[in-house]
């Protein structure tokens, strides 16, 4: 399983903000360069991110993208399925009928406990949390 570019792209555009603080703004051209993320991919995430929740956009002037929490109320797990949907290892997990197998597969049981497992990772791991690890790993 891997996440998509345009997840990971989400996730280093909302720790660039939430490194700047719930207050700050910044605008869309500036996360996109120092995050090396493509402008036209970036407007599409911020887009859907806002819808998610995530983010305040504003336009002019003063305008640009913020936090709509505290980086503390955001997990990673939100950012993600914002951008690629609910995580799903296998369709398998989500969905008993479709596989042929059903109840009598003994890797179903390996697949949930390893999907639950991944799942509470994410949702256990916010922001704050984050930014927080880079300062630590950037004053070593």
């Amino acid at each position: 399983m891997q996440i998509t570019r345009q997840a990971d792209y989400a996730v280093r555009a909302v720790l660039y903000l939430a490194r700047l603080g719930q207050e700050d703004r910044a605008a869309t051209s500036q996360v996109a360069q120092e995050q090396h993320i493509p402008p036209s991919f970036l407007a599409k995430i911020i887009s859907q991110l806002s819808i998610a929740g995530l983010l305040h956009t504003s336009r002019g002037a003063r305008g640009g993208v913020m936090l709509a929490r505290e980086p503390k109320d955001i997990t990673l797990l939100e950012v993600i399925e914002a951008i690629d949907g609910p995580i799903m290892l296998n369709e398998c997990v989500g969905d008993t009928g479709s596989c042929t197998f059903d109840e009598e597969c003994p890797l179903r049981p390996v697949w949930c406990e390893a999907q639950n497992e991944l799942v509470a990772r994410l949702k256990n791991t916010n922001f704050a949390q984050l930014v927080a690890l880079g300062q630590t790993s950037v004053a070593v």
